[in-house]
């Protein structure tokens, strides 16, 4: 007669007869999920984690980089930036070159979405419609720099349409404007695509369904159309302030912060404080405060994520 051993519901018999225990299954599934992230995690670790963590001991620090022994001076750095009218003059800068490139990309987005998903366009002019508007999205940042500089230069194609001689990026009162504007023009089909893509999820019954209520196109729109893109719309407003508020590329090859610091962001100004005066402590400093304004944004971007989930 042959005995039968018996195992809790929560283990299995692996080939040595051993029975193994669910926490052990998990352990080990974790074990090998780590194994294959591994790479990506030391490459985040020795690119992401140990440059953040020595940029922010710089800033507590004098003369870093130059010095071989540089002095620690705790808060006194942070005192100088925040004190530094020239920082406050970025600050500046940036939240309006981000606020209202943000707010454009929105509404052009959002607008140019619904025509394309509009019925009343047939398939054909949809498709060029389509390929012209996400044209400027196919653009590096340096093509876009030299293809504005040449259009806005003063006897640039713009000029000669308007029939003036605007210097356009080397104007203290147009500067801001146009640098502005240049980065609504390249940063709106990520807007447009990602909008449209949220149209044509919507169900065609909120639609029907409103228009048998007697709801107006307006009211369609704020009643029906808004609310199902709004968790949209958040996550490409959060995403859009990290990614403005944080260019370099276009402001530095279009007027290099100038003229006289009209166009002075913070990432300008922290690349200036690095390697034009060479002060590293302060550059890190300013650093550390632009990395402190995005984290507040990407924690708010990650509990919407969340809280759509």
């Amino acid at each position: 007669m042959t005995m039968r051993t018996l195992t809790p519901p929560d283990t299995e018999v692996i080939v040595t007869g051993r029975p193994v225990s669910r926490r052990t299954r998990q352990l080990r599934k974790a074990g090998e999920a780590y194994v294959f992230l591994s790479p990506t995690l030391i490459l985040l670790f020795v690119l992401m984690i140990v440059p953040i963590v020595m940029v922010i001991g710089y800033s507590f620090q004098d003369n870093v980089i130059l010095n071989k022994s540089p002095e620690i001076v705790g808060a006194d750095n942070y005192v100088a930036i925040l004190t530094d009218p020239g920082f406050w003059k970025a600050t500046g800068n940036t939240l309006f070159f981000t606020l209202t490139s943000v707010a454009a990309h929105l509404v052009l987005g959002l607008s140019f979405a619904m025509m394309l998903n509009s019925r009343l366009i047939g398939a054909v002019p949809r498709a060029i419609f389509r390929g012209l508007y996400v044209l400027p999205w196919l653009f590096t940042v340096a093509v876009i720099a030299v293809l504005w500089r040449m259009l806005l230069a003063p006897n640039g194609i713009v000029n000669f349409l308007l029939n003036t001689n605007i210097e356009w990026l080397a104007s203290p009162s147009l500067a801001l404007g146009t640098v502005t504007f240049i980065n609504i023009w390249a940063g709106y089909p990520f807007f447009m695509v990602s909008l449209l893509a949220g149209l044509q999820g919507i169900p065609s019954d909120l639609y029907e369904a409103a228009t048998v209520d007697g709801a107006s196109p307006a009211q369609r729109f704020w009643n029906v159309t808004i609310p199902q893109l709004r968790p949209i719309i958040v996550s490409l407003v959060l995403l859009d302030l990290i990614w403005t508020s944080q260019q370099f590329a276009l402001i530095w090859l279009t007027t290099g912060g100038g003229p006289i610091d009209v166009t002075e962001m913070l990432s300008t100004f922290t690349y200036k404080l690095a390697f034009a005066k060479y002060d590293f402590s302060m550059a890190s400093t300013s650093a550390v405060l632009v990395l402190a304004m995005s984290m507040i944004i990407a924690v708010l971007y990650v509990r919407h994520q969340k809280a759509r989930d």
